[in-house]
């Protein structure tokens, strides 16, 4: 059955309140919509560790710094809803704009430090778009527990700091990315890729493996990572944004693999802005 699509927040504050009055646990999966198998994998996450399940779509305009980049995001309610029927999901919330900025709305959630490095400088505002629509999704869900990909795994360490600074009660669970066969991490901007910008953006998952082999080892990043740049080039990339190796927990940067770490590569292709990260792990 395809779950019930909730628009208003007092509806949705019915239905809650009911669930926890009851003393069920509650799990959300905030997305933008364009579901994917990635989101899809959050969904069951949720249903095998909650009593119910909560998916909330919002395409929120606060964290796009490029119009452009908000008018070709991909909307697809519908087939998002459809999607989501085999999961036992219980509701849908996709709140009209009012819902989450009403009129003389003021307020925005920032979080220094996480977001000063990698994404932060490329993206101005991204992250405080982020935290402020999150923070207000967790409060307006009364959620338990919320599920996120490791994917986006700056976004998850800043959701969390932000829900543990604020004082949200709610345990926020990162999990793993989901891969099409080629290696290439699932995400709704793929697509916008061409079946060329698909077979070059796949090219990028054997270059982060080799790269990470290799720190896992105890080799100097700095010159690795040059390597690895010259490699996305030749693969039809047209731009590197970045190769960062950083402290899986802190996001401190690091010259090598000496801690459990994260390896993070941005990279432009057919005019296709695609993030990605795997873990590395000294041996």
């Amino acid at each position: 059955m395809t779950p019930p699509i909730l628009r208003r927040l007092t509806d949705l504050r019915a239905l809650t309140s009911e669930w926890h009055q009851n003393g069920e646990v509650v799990g959300v999966v905030p997305t933008m919509g364009a579901l994917h198998q990635g989101h899809l994998s959050l969904a069951q996450a949720a249903r095998a560790d909650c009593d119910r399940v909560i998916v909330t779509i919002f395409v929120n305009p606060r964290q796009f710094n490029n119009p452009e980049d908000l008018a070709k995001y991909p909307r697809t309610e519908i087939e998002d809803a459809e999607k989501l029927a085999p999961y036992g999901v219980d509701a849908i919330y996709v709140p009209d704009p009012d819902q989450i900025y009403p009129e003389g709305f003021s307020t925005t959630v920032t979080v220094s430090g996480l977001t000063d490095v990698m994404e932060g400088p490329f993206r101005p505002g991204h992250f405080e778009g982020v935290a402020t629509v999150v923070a207000k999704l967790f409060l307006q869900t009364r959620a338990d527990r919320a599920y996120f990909g490791e994917k986006d795994y700056q976004q998850l360490l800043v959701v969390r700091r932000m829900a543990r600074d604020l004082d949200i009660q709610i345990e926020v669970i990162g999990c793993p990315t989901i891969r099409e066969p080629s290696g290439l991490a699932m995400s709704s901007r793929n697509l916008m890729l061409s079946r060329e910008g698909l077979n070059i953006a796949a090219k990028k998952s054997g270059i982060m493996r080799a790269l990470a082999a290799e720190l896992a080892n105890g080799q100097a990043f700095a010159p690795l990572a040059q390597k690895a740049k010259a490699e996305l080039i030749d693969a039809g990339f047209t731009e590197v944004e970045y190769i960062d190796l950083r402290c899986a927990d802190s996001l401190e940067e690091l010259p090598r693999a000496s801690r459990p770490a994260r390896l993070f590569i941005t990279a432009w292709a057919d005019g296709v802005r695609l993030i990605d990260n795997i873990p590395v792990t000294p041996v």
